[in-house]
């Protein structure tokens, strides 16, 4: 049917009172004969709800009052607009009230420009991890050297993208495809932040799972070409992609950056029923919504859709670029098309954080290091900010924790034989060109995907804002040489992966290898996705060639993930490890795995496949839409619904390589004794929709419900870890995927030893979302429950009727 979309709808609603009335408009006009058939537009939703404090916040918000309440109307702009400065994003401090601004940094594994600062382990590693624990030490350590640098204000963590499609570029910043697992590590990852007294602001507010075309572009006659709307249904909206928000702001996350992406036509940073709607009201948020930069396309509009800050203010702060935020609001104030009260509630939603972490006491000045940063040319933006020396931040503890980090988060995929862990072999083969260091600098800023994709040099972190800056790396080659030299070992390699496809190994020494070590790598960035995901750089010839003179051939893979796995079945790949992007003790990480330091405890956060066409691509690409005059050509219909990555597969009950949560180890592991427990008797089928709605939603969703027990044994004869998993399968009622990952638990064992493990089930964990009534809804019947270690591998099995 024909219909205007959402954004046409607020537009409307807001056209005559907006600063950027005339392209709002336009913008609505332009939609107006879009069809969308299965997709029905949301109604605006006003105003935007005020903060209140609940869930602890209440002394906090008194002082940010008192301090609202010194304010002028120009210094309350001032709060809520970006200003050129020091950090990434700033917010112009104001000397007479003491206040010395924010400083904004990205991002979600570093201190993205800093130097003298740690590159942890990207998320995608954390979620290969299945660890709880080491999330919340990455976090703490992590906010830690925020506040050190004087930032307070992390731009992280990451759930959106959360993986719609496996070849989306910024997947590797996320944690998973899989709702509840993300939902678990960004909770951890935020308390860990916040814990440090630096504020979190989980990304970005939502669907936003392609770069192409995630923002608008011109054409050559001037038309503007519309970002990509991601056009998704409700109750895939509340099911998968609201899913990991809601548990980072349950967590307290002090702010939420909207996306780039238009949903279901509207724009991430003036969608009122996305930002005042789902966000403020339905899951009770108190702190701010954040717009990502540039993400701003009209100034009253988006306010009273809920957007509270502006980054990074404009485009240059020039005269042609102004912030649409800023003078702006003074004049919609004076002349009354905007309230002050929603201003008001705008600095009181950005300032109630910096109470509450007590960042008015004694926070360290911002580093002194300024380098050229965003949009801002030196030294001129740091003329109203106090900078202190530049400091080093990196500490031995941090060093150890991002080695550790990075092993936990190895996957061994492959082990025949027991290849490994490795017998002290004394002629190695080092291979391929990601196993040397960097060679073409210690930063991959590139927004175009095209700096960091460079031929020779490890990859340990992807490119974008997401990225850091490498003030130290140990490569691969450089540690497995330390390791075999400390017992006599011959160490031949070859890191040009032309040279090894061009003949090169025949200039090895004709000694017999006792294996070879083939490092492969998939570069990723923030600002375009994946064109394959099979290994880069040639990489299957590559394998062809190593393995035709090596016949115990251990392959690691480093970036990006998903893969596709071609020649994973060949006989002389006799083990296979993803190793993902373990940050920068990346090289001592991966040692410690192959001779046996570290007993392999990663299990995958998504599925391998043998050929790129098993995937459902999920990405609307520019081919499809070459030299389109259509200002709204750029549509992503969420058709699958639920159902991605392994939920995907198993509605098609299609084969894989290696399934969601599959992860081998040097020891074996039992599973036994599966018990059910109701620990809510008679619950309704429906939250109670008079309780409190504090961050995170209705607290009756929070609350547990159920209780699965099993026992883990170590059957092996080595110490080792292993990730008991809980899978539910719903009744038809609930129209949900085939199984639903529902809880999991990682457990250290020594061999024979067991331990009990109990997975907790919340209202939500069993519930589905009911669009007609707009709650969550126990389905009647019986639920399977599945209990094992993969999504494919469930040893025990039992019911539950709640």
């Amino acid at each position: 049917m024909y219909y205007w979309s959402f954004f046409g709808l607020q537009c409307f609603v807001n056209m005559l009172r907006s600063i950027a009335w005339l392209a709002c408009a336009a913008n609505a006009v332009a939609q107006f004969n879009i069809i969308h058939t299965q997709y029905e537009t949301s109604p605006p939703v006003y105003p935007s709800p005020n903060i209140t404090g609940v869930g602890g916040w209440i002394e906090a918000l008194e002082k940010a009052k008192a301090f609202l309440s010194q304010l002028s109307l120009e210094e309350k702009a001032g709060i809520v607009t970006g200003t050129p400065g020091p950090c990434v994003g700033n917010i112009a401090p104001i000397p007479r009230l003491n206040f010395s601004g924010l400083c904004l940094q990205d991002g979600p594994l570093a201190i993205r420009q800093a130097v003298y600062a740690s590159v942890f382990p990207a998320q995608l590693s954390v979620a290969a991890s299945w660890d709880r624990s080491l999330a919340l030490q990455r976090a703490a350590l992590m906010g830690t050297e925020f506040r050190e640098k004087g930032s307070h204000i992390a731009l992280a963590p990451v759930v959106g993208p959360l993986g719609r499609s496996a070849f989306g570029g910024r997947n590797w910043e996320g944690f998973s495809p899989d709702a509840y697992l993300s939902g678990e590590l960004v909770a951890e990852t935020v308390i860990g932040i916040q814990s440090a007294g630096v504020q979190a602001t989980t990304k970005h507010f939502i669907a936003n799972e392609q770069e192409t075309q995630r923002n608008p572009s011109t054409r050559p006659n001037r038309t503007t070409i519309e970002a990509l709307s991601s056009n998704i249904d409700d109750k895939t909206m509340h099911e998968t992609y609201l899913w990991p928000f809601a548990n980072a702001i349950h967590a307290g996350s002090a702010s939420i950056m909207c996306s780039y992406n238009r949903i279901n036509g509207s724009y991430g940073c003036q969608n009122s029923k996305i930002l005042n709607g789902l966000l403020k009201d339905e899951l009770g948020f108190q702190g701010y919504a954040m717009s990502d930069w540039m993400a701003v396309h009209a100034g009253t509009a988006a306010i009273e859709a809920g957007l509270d800050m502006n980054m990074p203010g404009g485009i240059a702060f020039t005269s042609a670029s102004p912030s649409y935020f800023g003078g702006n609001i003074t004049i919609a104030v004076n002349n009354g098309s905007l309230p002050t009260r929603r201003v008001d509630d705008m600095v009181l939603r950005i300032m109630t954080p910096y109470y509450f972490l007590k960042q008015d006491i004694n926070f360290p000045p911002v580093d002194g290091y300024t380098p050229k940063i965003g949009f801002f040319p030196a030294p001129n933006y740091v003329k109203n900010f106090t900078l202190g020396p530049t400091v080093d931040v990196r500490k031995k503890e941090t060093t150890r924790l991002i080695r550790e980090l990075g092993a936990a988060g190895t996957v061994l995929l492959k082990n025949t034989n027991a290849t490994l862990p490795l017998k002290r072999p004394m002629n190695i083969g080092v291979f391929g060109n990601d196993a040397a260091d960097l060679t073409v600098g210690q930063y991959s800023l590139s927004l175009t995907g095209g700096d960091g994709n460079y031929d020779i040099g490890t990859l340990a972190a992807g490119g974008g804002s997401g990225t850091g800056r490498f003030s130290s790396i140990v490569a691969p080659l450089d540690a497995i040489k330390s390791r075999a030299q400390s017992y006599g070992a011959l160490v031949q390699y070859i890191t040009s992966n032309v040279a090894i496809t061009s003949g090169a190994l025949s200039t090895l020494a004709p000694l017999p290898l006792d294996a070879c070590i083939l490092f492969l790598k998939s570069w990723a960035s923030e600002g375009s996705d994946r064109v394959s995901v099979l290994p880069e750089w040639n990489s299957t010839t590559v394998v062809q060639r190593v393995t035709s003179v090596c016949a115990n051939t251990i392959v690691v893979l480093h970036g990006a993930s998903a893969n596709a796995l071609p020649w994973s079945s060949n006989p002389n790949v006799t083990a296979i490890l993803a190793a993902h992007m373990p940050g920068q003790e990346t090289g001592s990480s991966i040692t410690d795995i192959l001779w046996g330091d570290v007993n392999p405890s990663g299990r995958l956060p998504y599925t391998v496949t043998t050929a790129e066409d098993e995937w459902t691509r999920n990405i609307v690409n520019s081919t499809e839409l070459l030299g389109t005059k259509d200002p709204n050509a750029w549509q992503a219909d969420f058709t699958e619904g639920n159902e991605i990555d392994y939920k995907d597969f198993d509605a098609r009950n299609a084969s894989v390589k290696y399934e969601f949560g599959f992860g081998l180890s040097y020891t074996t592991f039992s599973l036994l004794n599966i018990t059910t427990q109701i620990v809510v008797a008679n619950a309704s089928r429906t939250p109670n929709p008079a309780a409190p709605i504090l961050p995170g939603g209705n607290v009756d969703l929070w609350a547990t419900l159920a209780r699965v027990s099993a026992t883990v044994s170590n059957t092996g004869n080595l110490t080792g870890a292993t990730v008991a998993q809980l899978y539910l399968s719903f009744p038809a009622e609930a129209g949900a995927p085939v199984r639903s990952l529902r809880g999991f638990e990682k457990v250290h064992l020594a061999p024979g030893e067991a331990k009990t493990v109990v997975f907790e089930l919340k209202r939500r964990d069993v519930s589905y979302w009911e669009t007609g009534a707009q709650t969550w809804r126990v389905p009647v019947g019986e639920i399977g429950v599945g209990v094992g270690f993969s999504s494919r591998d469930l040893r025990l099995k039992s019911t539950l009727r709640v």
